[in-house]
């Protein structure tokens, strides 16, 4: 079993800057209005606009 080290870690990250390990998937929950029931919305958007998503959602 071989062992990586942390330094070499962090430069296959910056190396692969645009890979799919920067999404993340974010699931909210929504309320029909009418209904009053929720169903789920689920998206995949890049780790860095989480805070912004989930503001400016509300």
């Amino acid at each position: 079993m071989a062992k990586v080290s942390k330094n070499a870690k962090v430069a296959q990250r910056a190396a692969n800057a645009g890979s799919g390990r920067d999404f993340v998937k974010v699931v909210r929950s929504v309320k029909n209005p009418t209904t009053g029931k929720y169903s789920y919305k689920e998206v995949m958007i890049h780790k860095d606009k989480v805070q912004e998503f989930l503001a400016g959602n509300k």
